[in-house]
């Protein structure tokens, strides 16, 4: 017996706000990208909770090891996570290297 099973070959960010953010100075690290993503953030959701994030100077992800069940897949761990946990907004920070998904806590809005 063949399943016919449709495997995304890429994220769908319907309904999802996406922001791209080139700092005006390097960023040194993590902190300092979250820093700016949180105020990002606030500034277009007001109260807010961060669902996942993603910093690819430390190849590193939270959740930690979301991405090992997504081996063979086109879609990073992080990603999944955080839009089937209700993203509304994701900040990409310097082409990727740093992403964050955020869930508003008003979610009427």
């Amino acid at each position: 017996m063949t399943s016919i099973c449709n495997i995304p070959t890429e994220a769908d960010y319907t309904g999802v706000d996406i922001v791209y953010l080139q700092a005006e100075t390097q960023l040194s690290d993590y902190l300092q990208a979250m820093q700016l993503a949180n105020e990002k953030a606030e500034k277009r959701l007001g109260d807010y909770m961060l669902l996942s994030w993603y910093d690819r100077d430390r190849d590193f992800e939270s959740p930690q090891h979301s991405s090992e069940c997504h081996a063979d897949s086109a879609i990073p761990g992080y990603v999944d996570y955080g839009l089937y946990h209700g993203a509304k907004l994701k900040i990409d920070i310097e082409k990727g290297r740093f992403v964050f998904f955020y869930l508003p806590l008003d979610l009427d809005d």
